[in-house]
């Protein structure tokens, strides 16, 4: 046997054992991975997420005087301007305060009137009454025969203590004294103190900073995670 054929010969072999080796350390891996599955690390579900609130779905004042068929609940406090309502006429030049945040609401009428600025379109309001007064919101617009109504947007018709009622008591009684506790979410801090404004961040979803005007006492909170971790007097 010559030199070049023996070197050839070995070349091989050495080749056919390395391939064996892998293959066998292959096989080795997948019969341990069969014996010992990786354990998947599942993240909590929100249950939010599958709170569906029903909607009106008004498509003009006929169909937006369904309105007064139920209490109606406010989405976002310190969001929304009510004015006050006399003798069947809203007075806009008077604005008589905010929607505070979850208030509850009986919904008298809805009218349609022209408001001051806006020639050729007229509002539609809600006509609700409180402390003995009554007052509209505005919830939509009307011009010619089109409607745009935003109710759906502004107003739960069924109570959020039932729709979120998965959320504890502790933390139902800190939104009822419209307080914000560490641990909230953001959907339970706006039901406390209303709406917020968030800051720019670069990731929202680790750290987010939303600021709430809170009815002129501000508010800054930082959440971590979706949770309220810091909470602060904001400016």
């Amino acid at each position: 046997m010559t030199p070049e054929l023996k070197q050839k010969i070995q070349i091989s072999l050495g080749a056919a054992i390395l391939i064996a080796g892998v293959r066998t350390a292959y096989i080795l891996y997948q019969r341990y991975e069969e014996a010992h599955p990786a354990v998947t690390r599942e993240l909590p579900l929100n249950a939010d997420y599958y709170v569906v609130p029903k909607k009106l779905h008004a498509y003009d004042l006929q169909s937006a005087k369904d309105l007064t068929k139920q209490p109606v609940w406010v989405k976002e406090g310190y969001r929304y301007t009510y004015y006050p309502y006399d003798h069947g006429r809203v007075d806009f030049k008077q604005e008589a305060g905010l929607l505070l945040p979850i208030e509850k609401l009986q919904v008298t009428d809805v009218v349609a009137e022209a408001a001051p600025g806006q020639p050729g379109q007229r509002q539609v309001l809600a006509v609700f009454e409180k402390d003995g007064k009554s007052y509209a919101v505005p919830i939509g617009l009307v011009k010619g025969s089109d409607y745009q109504i935003y109710s759906d947007e502004m107003l739960y018709i069924q109570d959020p203590h039932e729709l979120y009622k998965h959320w504890t008591a502790e933390t139902w009684a800190a939104i009822d004294q419209h307080q914000v506790k560490p641990g909230m979410n953001e959907l339970q801090a706006d039901f406390a103190i209303g709406m917020g404004i968030p800051e720019q961040s670069s990731d929202p979803q680790q750290v987010k900073t939303v600021n709430y005007p809170n009815g002129g006492k501000p508010v800054s909170i930082t959440y971590r995670d979706g949770k309220a971790a810091e909470i602060k007097n904001g400016s």
